[in-house]
């Protein structure tokens, strides 16, 4: 089985350089990824780098706590797609769903949806920080907003995506949407093991080490 389109070769450090977003945009196309997911202020750079490829460029909106304001998100995916990507990677407010503000969190995503349109948008509920009841909601508040992925975590906080979870969150979404795992796919067994639990897009900056046959020590 080709594993290549599922994943979404990543790089969001904060000290990413443009000369490694050149790297990973060439990996992007050698390896046929279905994305390489960088920062907003790369946007343009990779949209550049991978003219003539089918790789798309997706990027990372209220990223990575979620905790920015609502028309800020907005106007950021607005912008991500004016610069050329194709689909977005939203936080939600984490506070605001765990106070059981369920109402603001979903009505935040449709309004991100709706800035989105036909571009795919995935929304990270940072599954680490959640109880199981409360990736639940979240899970069903991205199906309830009409968003496309419900995504597991932003490799940025305590953990990344544990296949307990992505069962969990596929259990919920059923069909309405798809499920996307990112943080700590390191090697090709956590890849199958995520894929198994129904996830249909990796999040993971060893994209290349996956295809190879690899182990990655790193972290997202």
């Amino acid at each position: 089985m080709l594993y290549n389109k599922y994943i979404d070769h990543t790089l969001l450090k904060p000290e990413a350089t443009q000369a490694q977003i050149e790297v990973l945009c060439n990996e992007a196309r050698e390896y046929d990824f279905m994305s390489v997911c960088v920062n907003p202020s790369q946007i343009e750079l990779c949209k550049k780098l991978l003219e003539g490829s089918d790789v798309v460029v997706c990027t990372v909106v209220g990223f990575p706590l979620g905790a920015t304001l609502t028309s800020v998100k907005v106007f950021e995916a607005q912008e991500a797609l004016r610069l050329g990507a194709s689909e977005v990677d939203m936080v939600i407010n984490i506070g605001a769903l765990k106070e059981g503000r369920t109402q603001f969190v979903e009505d935040e995503i449709r309004a991100i949806k709706e800035a989105v349109g036909d571009k795919i948008l995935k929304v990270i509920i940072e599954t680490a920080l959640l109880t199981k009841d409360e990736i639940v909601i979240a899970s069903q508040l991205v199906v309830n907003a009409g968003a496309d992925f419900v995504k597991t975590s932003t490799g940025f906080s305590t953990a990344g995506a544990t296949v307990e979870h992505v069962a969990l969150m596929k259990q919920t979404v059923g069909d309405k949407a798809q499920v996307k795992a990112a943080g700590g796919v390191r090697n090709t067994d956590d890849l199958k093991e995520m894929i198994a639990a129904g996830a249909t897009r990796i999040g993971t900056s060893a994209g290349v080490k996956l295809m190879q046959g690899e182990k990655s020590e790193g972290g997202y």
